[in-house]
């Protein structure tokens, strides 16, 4: 059912890839997909040459998204404590990942992301706030790992942003 939003939006001549134009805009070789669900992001970027990686906790999404494209890498595992074993040029957590966690394990998520960033590498996230986890607190999470905040959007289209906006796409990077 999740795909089937996507699918109607494309049918109707809707982009449905404006997260992956701006995680490619930065011209990533490698994206680890934090919270991939259905696959939707890290099939257009590698579509795109980009390496990717995509962990989720659900398994039927991971299913869909496998039996969409089973080349690519795919990985049931709790972002808090998943291990990859390598560095990315980019982190990205689109659809509401970072509200969709467990609450009080936010900062452990965005801690256990950076330290699967390459030096100079970036965190790209894009949820709602109002609903329990705030900008301030995701800065502050973002900080204490290490980043630094270089950008942010109220859409992934790159919509100015302004304080009261109902959505950010935050951009932190890793120093180096």
């Amino acid at each position: 059912a999740y795909d089937d939003r996507w699918a109607t939006l494309a049918a109707a001549g809707e982009s449905v890839h404006g997260e992956a134009d701006l995680v490619a805009s930065f011209g990533p070789s490698s994206v680890l997909d934090a919270g991939c669900g259905t696959g939707r992001v890290a099939i257009e970027l590698a579509r795109r040459g980009v390496g990717v990686v995509g962990v989720d906790g659900d398994p039927s999404m991971l299913d869909a998204a496998h039996a969409k494209a089973p080349e690519l890498d795919w990985r049931l595992d709790d972002l808090m404590t998943v291990e990859i074993g390598a560095r990315f040029d980019s982190i990205v957590a689109a659809g509401n990942v970072m509200i969709f966690l467990e609450p009080g394990t936010e900062a452990r998520v965005v801690g256990n992301m950076s330290r699967h960033l390459a030096p100079g590498g970036c965190l790209i996230a894009g949820f709602e706030l109002g609903r329990g986890y705030d900008i301030a607190a995701y800065d502050a999470d973002a900080e204490a790992a290490g980043l630094a905040l270089a950008d942010r959007w109220s859409t992934w289209e790159r919509a100015p942003w302004s304080p009261g906006a109902a959505y950010a796409v935050s951009v932190h990077v890793r120093p180096g």
